[in-house]
């Protein structure tokens, strides 16, 4: 498969919530904490490594959603999601990096 990029479906910011560090809305990152709803694949941009296509691999726009950090493809076992997040990663997006 060709490159991935992940991204966050964000719900509203909730107050008090203590966000995994290096995720949307934890220490270092601007505005306010941000809980991921779901965690989505997308395919990258065409010619622009790194940058999210207009749609997830399950067919959501990602105008709104948040790019999560960059992981590291150098282990063939590490998921393609951030291991924190690995009871929100989307179903169909899954099925779809997994074939």
């Amino acid at each position: 498969m060709s490159e991935i990029v992940v991204v966050y479906e964000l719900d509203q910011p909730a107050a008090g919530h203590t966000a995994p560090a290096g995720a949307p809305g934890s220490p270092g990152a601007p505005g306010a904490a941000r809980v991921p709803r779901r965690v989505h694949a997308a395919p990258a941009a065409p010619g622009r490594s790194g940058a999210a296509g207009p749609r997830t691999l399950c067919g959501k726009d990602t105008f709104a959603m948040e790019k999560a950090r960059r992981m590291s493809a150098e282990e063939p076992e590490t998921p393609w999601y951030p291991p924190e997040y690995a009871s929100r990663v989307c179903p169909d997006c899954a099925a779809v990096v997994e074939t």
